[in-house]
Formats: structure tokens, sequence, C-alpha cells
């Protein structure tokens, strides 16, 4: 067994190789998936990319409270009502804002401050719950989801979660309930995504007792109309270790009635026209000291932090999205003839709208395990938020895209609002994270915490004597593993008995991503971060690895306490279970194929090549020769 040991720890790479590999991780992968280093890390997906399940916070699926549901019947279908059929969405569109008495309206219905604590104004809603609101208002018009959302989910979280009680009181009851509305203000000319590009400088002044900002925000959602923002700038601060002035990120609480703040006029954008969208001009604005949020160096943990707890609304919102189209579909289908049939008679449309419930299923399914996890005060859920956003937005513009295929000419047509939600949904796979970084994020956060146990088995192996406890354990549980007789690891004991099969499909996944992840990190030590080909597969089959894991979960729910929904939940999983599993089978079997790296590498010269012509590289068929 300690022969198995030390070889599964130096199989194809030496020992300071992994060792650079699982620094490198720790460092790179932020933020940490548990403030507590004490606790164990229950994240479902954090342990799948180390091959094992564990299941406290997948099995069994959230149950919601009787407030929540008391909730649901008193808000939620009022809600509902409301945006049917007081919201006018190409209106509001049409006036690049939200019609008055609409905003005054959700104003009375607490709508801006809704998760708030009810001592800071806000009406002290579950994270379920404005899950559910988000599901609604997305239903009608991603626009004013937005508008609502960027308020609330990153315009003024920050302060709740990072505000010192001070702060708190002074400023959340002015955004739950009085009226300003509050925005992120991050983003730059030159940073996206990478949130340590920022250069926005903030000097601290000789007095200690302001800063002065200078710079400017681009891209900001609610910019035009926010009188609060959480503003992140460069500051020089004092390193404890060393002693000397370091560059840091710090967020600040900035009112725009500072002197010197200012807003651009709204940006001509794609969708999402109703919520307004404009740069942020700081132009020597002094901020008192007291204003810095969640202390002096920690922008970077305020900024990822909020944006990790914001992602889920977004899941709601293109949920609600989805339904809708499912439903504008299913009403077309079901009624327009060709050919001289109905077009729900025909394959090819029953495939698309099998596949619409399927996409709109899992990404609900999803969406409703994070929150519930969240209102269990479960802490590690990180990668699952990350994994809900990239697959979420890129499934509500699959839906709404195959909805307008199935309307043909007739949602193409603005009438249908079809076409406003295909404007609308594009940007989800832009904000709060572009998908293809959150893959990276993924991919390497979940490598960062596989590393760390091959890191703990190899300093065991270099001191068997005092280890041969962990030394055996390991070794057993990996041999199990593959025999297939490890206990505890097999999904398919928590599934009812007619999801069973597909639940195996989903453990041999878990297994086989498990072993590559692991074989990945021993092969190409600290360049890991470099191979983008890889990553990204092994974020793919993460993300279908949840979907599974989510609806399988869900379904069994629904026959266990015999939901009417219960035999169409259980079809949905199976239909899914299918695909997914197929997808990741094929994602990494291409990772542990011999002729992948060629592969990449032909991929690689492919965009140099057109990188270095500035374009397409092949003239017309007919041009002559030049």
């Amino acid at each position: 067994m300690l022969r198995l040991a030390t070889q599964l720890v130096r199989q194809n790479s030496n020992r300071n190789n992994l060792l650079t590999t699982v620094r490198f991780l720790t460092a790179a992968a932020q933020p940490k998936q548990n403030a507590e280093p004490d606790l164990p890390n229950t994240s479902f997906m954090s342990n799948v990319f180390r091959g094992d399940v564990v299941p406290v916070q997948v099995f069994p699926y959230p149950e919601p409270t009787e407030d929540q549901k008391e909730l649901i019947h008193d808000m939620i279908d009022p809600i509902h009502r409301f945006f049917r059929h007081e919201h006018n969405p190409i209106e509001a569109e049409r006036n690049g804002c939200p019609d008055p008495d609409t905003v005054d309206a959700m104003w009375k219905m607490g709508l801006f401050g809704t998760v708030a604590p009810a001592e800071y104004g806000g009406l002290g809603a579950s994270t379920t719950m404005y899950a559910t609101l988000a599901d609604a208002v997305g239903a009608v018009d991603l626009g004013l989801g937005v508008y609502i959302g960027a308020h609330q989910s990153i315009g003024w979280k920050a302060i709740q979660l990072y505000g010192s009680e001070e702060q708190k009181k002074k400023y959340l009851p002015r955004v739950t309930k009085g009226r300003t509305l509050a925005a992120l203000a991050l983003t730059e000319p030159s940073t996206g995504s990478d949130i340590n590009s920022v250069k926005m400088r903030a000097v601290r002044s000789g007095c200690g007792k302001y800063y002065t900002l200078n710079g400017s925000k681009i891209w900001i959602s609610g910019g035009n109309e926010a009188g609060i923002f959480t503003v992140f700038a460069r500051t020089e601060v004092l390193d404890d270790k060393s002693g000397g002035i370091k560059d840091k990120i710090t967020a600040f609480i900035v009112e725009r009635d500072f002197e010197g703040v200012s807003s651009g006029p709204p940006e001509e954008k794609m969708g999402i026209v109703v919520s307004g969208t404009s740069s942020v001009f700081f132009d020597d604005v002094r901020v008192p000291v007291e204003n810095v949020l969640g202390g002096e160096g920690n922008g970077f943990k305020v900024a990822v932090t909020t944006l990790n707890t914001g992602r889920f609304g977004m899941g709601g919102s293109m949920s609600g999205m989805m339904r809708t189209c499912i439903q504008k579909a299913t009403e077309h289908a079901t009624k327009r003839v060709q050919f001289g049939r109905k077009l729900i008679d025909f394959g090819n449309v029953q495939e698309k709208l099998a596949r619409m419930a399927m996409y709109q299923y899992v990404t609900q399914s999803m969406v409703y395990m994070i929150v519930g996890n969240i209102d269990s005060s479960f802490k590690d859920y990180q990668l699952e938020a990350a994994i809900s956003k990239v697959f979420s937005s890129e499934s509500a513009f699959l839906v709404c895209d195959e909805a307008i295929q199935i309307l043909g000419g007739n949602g193409y047509m603005k009438g249908s609002g079809l076409e406003k939600f295909l404007r609308d949904v594009r940007v989800f796979r832009i904000f709060e994270g572009a998908n293809d970084v959150l893959r990276m994020f993924i991919a390497l956060t979940g490598a960062k915490y596989a590393g760390s146990q091959l890191k703990e088995l190899q300093r065991a192996v270099e001191k068997p004597a005092a280890n041969l406890g962990l030394i055996f354990r390991e070794g057993s549980r990996r041999v199990a593993r593959t025999i297939g007789i490890q206990n505890g690891n097999d999904i398919s004991e928590y599934v009812a008995g007619p999801l069973k099969v597909s639940a195996q499909r989903c453990t041999e996944s878990v297994k086989m991503f498990g072993k590559t992840v692991q074989s990945c990190l021993i092969k190409h030590g600290k360049g890991i971060a470099e191979q983008q080909f890889i990553l990204k597969r092994l974020a793919d089959s993460a993300i279908d690895i949840y979907g599974m894991t989510s609806v399988l979960s869900r379904a069994t729910r629904a026959i266990e306490i015999g939901l009417p929904s219960a035999e169409h939940e259980q079809l949905l999983a199976i239909a899914w279970s299918v695909e997914a599993s197929d997808r990741v089978h094929s994602n990494l079997q291409q990772i542990n194929s011999g002729h992948f790296s060629k592969y990449c590498d032909t991929l690689s010269r492919i965009a140099r090549n057109v990188s270095d012509t500035g374009g397409v590289v092949q003239q017309l068929p007919l041009e002559p020769l030049q």
C-alpha cells in the first residue's frame, strides 16, 4: 500500500514539480472556499475535483420553509400579476427607463431592499425568496430585472457584507426604502473580468482624514441614476509582514453629492436598455476615511465576494425568461399548421421543445439548490455559483433562439417579445464575470482544492513512519475507487429507484473526472494555468456533473413527496443525464487522448494565422493570385 501511495504521488512528475503546482494554485485561485480553515469544505463540486462525493449540499434537495411557502403565496403571486399587467417592456425600452409609476410601486412593495434585514429598512427575505423575485421579473423583462438586481445584488450588497455598523445604519435605509439607487463602480477601460487590473487611484491626505479619488469607471449599470456607489481604487497600504508599502485595491462608499462626482449619458446598447448604463467620473473627489469599506487594501476580496453572491440571482432571471419563451413556443407549436399537421407533431419540433424544457429545468434546479444552501448557512458555494451563472446565461440564449426558430417569422417580429429577450439576454454571458473567465475560475479553483490533497499525501509519503494512517487510508480509498467498491461515493444510493441508472452515469462521470484532474495536475505542474484548452473542458465537465446532480436530487424529491409533476421531472432528469454524461465522457476522453495536444496546437496555429493577417487568411476562391 505504501508503494501504491508513493506511485500515485510521483507518477510522471518529480516532487518539486508537484509542490510548485500546489503553491501556484493556492496563490492563483481566489477566493478561499471557506473563511474558517478548520471546517471541512462541504462544496459538492470542490470535492468532485478530487473524485469524491460529499452529498450534504446536494442530497436531499433543499425544502422550502413554511415561512417561504407563506411568502410565495402572499408576495410572489401578486408580484407576478403586477409585472404581467402593469409593466410594458416594449414601452419601457422605447423610453429608456421604467415607467415612473412602476418604479414607485416597486419602492412601495420593498423590492429594492428584498434581502436586507428589517432593521435597515429591508424586507428581510431569504435568498430563496430573492431568486423567486428574480424569476418573476425575468419572465417579463430582463432589463427591469437588471434595474432591480444591479441595485441590490451588487450595488449596495458590499455595504451589507462588509460595512461597519455605522455604515450600515447610515446607508442601507437610504437604498432599501429611501428611494436612492446604488451602483457598483468597478469596470474601467482596461479592467473587465480582471479585477486586479484596476488603475483608478485614491490618495490619502496628509491629515489622514480623507482620500482623494481620481479616475473613471465605464459601463456602470445604473451609473446615471445612482446616488450611492461602491467604488474600487488603488491605494498605498503598509504591509504588516514586510513593513514596506504595497499597492492594493480598496473599496469606498461614495455619494453622488460628493463634489467631483459626475456621470456620462446613457450608453447605446444592444439590449437591457431599460437599465441605464453609463460612465462615472471622479475628479478630485474627497472621500472620508470612515467610508472605506471592508478595510484598507481589502478591495479585491470585497469585489469578488460581492460578485459571487450576486450570481445566483442571474440564474433566477434566466429561469423566468426561459419559462416565458417555452410558453410562447408551445402556444405556437400547438396551433400552427404546416403541411397539413400541427408543428408539435413533427419530431424536430418535439426535440427542440424537449431540450428547451431540460435547459430550463436544470437552470432552475441549480439556482434553488444554491440558494437553499445559502439559506442553510453553508459557506462553500463559490464554484456552484459560478457554474450556475455560466450555465444559465448560455442556456437562456439557446432556449430563446430556439423559441424564435419555432415561431419562425413571427418570432423575428418585435410584437412577439422574443427578439427583445434575445437582445437582452446576450449580455448575461459577459457581465458579473465573463463566462470564459469563469470557466477558468471553475477549473483552477477546483484544481487548487484537488492539488491540496496531493500535497498532503506527498508530505505523508516523505515521512511514512509518522503518517502510515493517512497513507493506508488514501491508498485504500483510491484502490476501492478504481475497482468500484468504495462505499459512500455512489450517487445512486441517494436517488429514487427510477433514477438509479441515471445516477450511475453521474457516478461514473465523477470518478473519471477526478482521475483526469489528478493526472493533469501531475503532468503539467504549474503550467496547468496555461493549459486553457484543457481547463475549458474540465470546466464544461464540472458544469455537466453539477447539472446532473441537481436534477437527480430535485426529481428524487418530486418522486418521494408525490408531486403532480414527478413523472415529468423524472423524464427530464433521465434525458439530461444521458446527454450530460455523454458530454463529460467526450470532454475527458479528449483531454486523455494522445491526439489532443496536436489538435490544440492546430487550433493555436489557425488563431495565430488569423491574428497575424488581421482577419480571414484565405482569398476568395475565384480571386486571382497576387
